[in-house]
C-alpha cells in the first residue's frame, strides 16, 4: 500500500469516527516499516493508551512532535499521558502551549478540560469543555464533561443540557453517564442512575471511565438501600484503580508515614530548637496550616476560615515541596531538622511563600490558609521552619473517614494507592494518627483540634472558640462558607458537601458495618 493511499484510508476512518480503525491501520503501517509520519505515530501511540502502556505511547509522541515541533494536536495528546499519571501542573503546560499555537484546537481545549477537572478546578474545567464543544460539536466527549462538570458544580439544567447533546452523538458518552447519573441522584432519581451506570460498564468503558461509573453505582445502590451490592462496586473501583494504575510507589504511603515517625523519635526532640522567626518579605501576618486525614472536614474548615475578612486560601497545594525533598524523602532526614541553621531555615521558608505567592495568594496577606489534610505528615517540617503558624486538626469519627476514604474515587496519589482497600485505608489511618499524636507530644506546635461531630452539631460556638484560640475575632461571615466555597470553587472530593453548606454527614458507615467489621480493632482507639 502507498503512502498516500495509507493515509487516505486513515482519513477516511477518522472522518468516518473510526479511531480504532485508524489507530490500526497506523500501527500496521508501523509494523511492515513503513516512514513514520507525525500523524501514524500519533494514532499509534492513542492504540497503546488505550491499552494502558503510556509509556510507549509517550514514546511514539515524543519522535511524533520531534517531526512536527509545537503541533498542537501531539502536544495535547502528550497532556493526555501526563494527566493519566497525575501530573496536572504538565498536563495544563502541554495544552497552554498547543493553545498558544493554536487557539482554536478543539482537541486541547478539550484535553484541558481533562486536567483540570483531574487537578479538582471543576469550575474551569466546565468551561474549557464548553470551548471544545463550541469549536467542534461534534465532539461527544467535550459535551460529556461539560454535562459531568456542570452536575459536580450543582447546574443540573446544564448538565442535562449537555448530557443530551452528548448522547445525540454516542449514546454512552461516559462522561455523560456521570453527568446525568450525578443529576439524577441530585434529584433523587437513583434506580434511572443505577440502569445507566450499569449499562455502561457493560460496554466495557476505558479504565478510567469504569473506575468512576462503579464509585457512582456504589453511591446510587447505598441512596436504594442495596448494601451489598454497593459494597461490591466499591471494592471493584478499588480493583479498578489498581489495574489503571499499577501497584503504587515502592514505598507505600503507610511505610513513609512509619518512616518519619521513627525519624521524630530518633531526633530526639526534647533538643528541638524553637527558631527565632526571621519574617521573610511577603509573608502573610497570620498563618494557619489545616490539617486532618482525607475526608475529616478540612475543607469544611477551610472554607470556614476563608471566609474571615482579609483571608486568603490554598487546597492542598505542595507548598513545602522544596523541604520534602531534603528531609522527609531521604532516610534520616526527619532528624537533620534538629541542627539546622537559622539561616536554613529562612532559605527554607522563602521557598515555601514563594510557592505560596506562585500560586495566586498575595504578598502581604492579613490571614493565609493552608489546607492540605497530608501536611499531617509534615509538622516536623511545620514546626521546624514555622513556629509561629497555627495547627487546626480536624478529627472525625475514624470509621466514617475510612468508609468515605475507600468509597470515593480519588485521582492518583500515594494515598490513593492505600485507599483501594478498607483494611490498607485503616492503616494507613492508624499510622497518620500516631504521627499526628507524637508530633503534638514531642514538638512545639500551636495545635487547635476542631472535632467534625461538634462542629457540625453547634458551629458558632464551636467557631467562636476557635477564633478565640487563634486570637482572630469571630464574625457572622463565618456562617456563611458555603458562598466562600462558591465564590472560590473547591477543588477537592468535597466539593459537592461544601457547596449546599452545612450538613451533619456522620454515620454514613454503619450501613456498611458488616462490612467494617475486620477494622474495626484497627480504628478502635481513635473513636
Amino acid at each position: 500500500m502507498s503512502s498516500r493511499e495509507l493515509e487516505s484510508r486513515i482519513m477516511a476512518a477518522l472522518d468516518g469516527g473510526d479511531v480504532a480503525g485508524a489507530a490500526s491501520l497506523a500501527q500496521g503501517a508501523l509494523d511492515q516499516g513503513a516512514p513514520p509520519t507525525p500523524l501514524i505515530l500519533n494514532l499509534a501511540a492513542w492504540a497503546h493508551e488505550q491499552r494502558g502502556d503510556l509509556a510507549a505511547a509517550e514514546a511514539l509522541l515524543r519522535k511524533a512532535l520531534s517531526l512536527s515541533p509545537g503541533d498542537p494536536l501531539i502536544l495535547a495528546a502528550l497532556a493526555g499521558i501526563a494527566r493519566r499519571t497525575g501530573d496536572w501542573a504538565k498536563a495544563l503546560s502541554l495544552t497552554g502551549q498547543a493553545l498558544a499555537a493554536d487557539p482554536g484546537c478543539a482537541s486541547a481545549w478539550l484535553e484541558r478540560g481533562f486536567a483540570l477537572d483531574s487537578s479538582g478546578r471543576v469550575a474551569d474545567a466546565a468551561g474549557s469543555f464548553a470551548r471544545a464543544s463550541s469549536l467542534d460539536p461534534g465532539a461527544a466527549p467535550a459535551w460529556g464533561g461539560l454535562s459531568n462538570a456542570a452536575a459536580r458544580l450543582g447546574d443540573l439544567p446544564r448538565a442535562r443540557e449537555a448530557a443530551a447533546h452528548a448522547f445525540a452523538l454516542s449514546p454512552l458518552e461516559p462522561l455523560a453517564v456521570f453527568g446525568q447519573s450525578r443529576a439524577d441522584m441530585a434529584e433523587g432519581n437513583f434506580a434511572p442512575a443505577v440502569a445507566r451506570l450499569e449499562a455502561l460498564l457493560r460496554a466495557e468503558p476505558a479504565p478510567d471511565n469504569r473506575l468512576v461509573a462503579l464509585a457512582l453505582l456504589g453511591d446510587a445502590q447505598t441512596r436504594l438501600g442495596d448494601i451489598d451490592a454497593a459494597y461490591d462496586a466499591y471494592r471493584l473501583a478499588g480493583e479498578a484503580f489498581l489495574a489503571l494504575h499499577g501497584p503504587g510507589p515502592p514505598e507505600s504511603q503507610t511505610r513513609f508515614v512509619q518512616r518519619i515517625e521513627a525519624g521524630l523519635r530518633a531526633a530526639s526532640p526534647e533538643r528541638w530548637p524553637r527558631a527565632t522567626h526571621t519574617p521573610v518579605p511577603g509573608e502573610a501576618a497570620r498563618h494557619i496550616f489545616v490539617i486532618g486525614f482525607p475526608r475529616s472536614g478540612t475543607t469544611l474548615m477551610e472554607n470556614i476560615l476563608a471566609s474571615l475578612p482579609g483571608a486568603h486560601a490554598l487546597e492542598e497545594r505542595p507548598t513545602l515541596e522544596a523541604a520534602d525533598l531534603d528531609f522527609l524523602l531521604p532516610e534520616g532526614g526527619v532528624e537533620a531538622l534538629v541542627s539546622l541553621s537559622d539561616s536554613a531555615v529562612t532559605r527554607y521558608r522563602q521557598a515555601y511563600w514563594n510557592a505560596v505567592f506562585a500560586a495566586g495568594v498575595p504578598r502581604d496577606a492579613g490571614l493565609f490558609i493552608d489546607m492540605d489534610p497530608m501536611k499531617s505528615l509534615r509538622l516536623p517540617l511545620i514546626a521546624r521552619l514555622f513556629p509561629d503558624a497555627h495547627i487546626v486538626f480536624m478529627r472525625r469519627d475514624p470509621r466514617d473517614v475510612v468508609w468515605s476514604c475507600f468509597k470515593t474515587a480519588f485521582g492518583p496519589s500515594s494515598a490513593a494507592f492505600e485507599f483501594t482497600s478498607l483494611e490498607r485505608t485503616a492503616i494507613l489511618y492508624d499510622a497518620v494518627m500516631n504521627l499526628i499524636e507524637r508530633s503534638r507530644e514531642l514538638l512545639p506546635l500551636y495545635f487547635h483540634e476542631i472535632g467534625y461531630e461538634r462542629l457540625v452539631s453547634d458551629f458558632a460556638a464551636e467557631t467562636q472558640r476557635l477564633c478565640a484560640s487563634l486570637g482572630i475575632g469571630w464574625t457572622d461571615d463565618l456562617l456563611r462558607f458555603d458562598r466562600t466555597a462558591e465564590r472560590r470553587g473547591v477543588a477537592t472530593a468535597s466539593i459537592g458537601q461544601v457547596r449546599r453548606g452545612l450538613y451533619d454527614g456522620s454515620g454514613q458507615w454503619r450501613p456498611f458495618e458488616r462490612h467494617m467489621a475486620p477494622v474495626l480493632p484497627i480504628l478502635e482507639r481513635w473513636l
